[in-house]
């Protein structure tokens, strides 16, 4: 496994839709493991795979430290629920912004061995989920941040 480098805002791989993924071959398998070290190194509970420049649907979520979702070709089936708090992204360094989400979301996807599973989430794995997916769809959250931009570090002081 190795750490790959977190694409970030302006960079246009973050714009662009990812193509479904159809089988897992040795190099799915290793972006996978690189995808898992490099969000946590990174300390995030989230990465998706056009964040580290690869155009497949794939992302990986861990909210817990010690229990990873891989999911792939991930879709929302539903949500329900409202839920408003502060998110950040590792392709946005140092900022973050409130944002309003469903507080609950049932996800349909494929495990690393293509196998269908449901992921159901409420609190920060639904807002973790929404925030993935849409970067699968060329989103970034900034895009649905209620009011401006904050200075992350700034926040974590108050």
């Amino acid at each position: 496994m190795a750490l790959r480098k977190i694409r970030e805002i302006g960079d246009e791989v973050l714009t662009k839709r990812c193509k479904e993924v159809t089988e897992v071959t040795p190099r799915v398998k290793d972006l996978i493991g690189d995808m898992l070290e490099t969000m946590y190194e990174a300390d995030g509970v989230g990465l998706a795979a056009p964040q580290v420049g690869v155009l497949k649907r794939i992302v990986v979520i861990d909210v817990t430290g010690e229990d990873p979702y891989i999911l792939i070709n991930p879709r929302i089936l539903e949500s329900s629920g409202e839920q408003t708090g502060k998110e950040g992204c590792l392709s946005v360094p140092g900022k973050c912004g409130v944002v309003t989400r469903p507080n609950y979301v049932k996800v349909a996807a494929q495990d690393a061995a293509l196998n269908p599973i449901v992921v159901e989430g409420e609190e920060l794995l639904a807002r973790a989920l929404c925030h993935e997916l849409e970067h699968l769809d060329g989103h970034l959250y900034v895009e649905k941040v209620e009011g401006a931009l904050m200075d992350a570090q700034a926040d974590e002081e108050e």
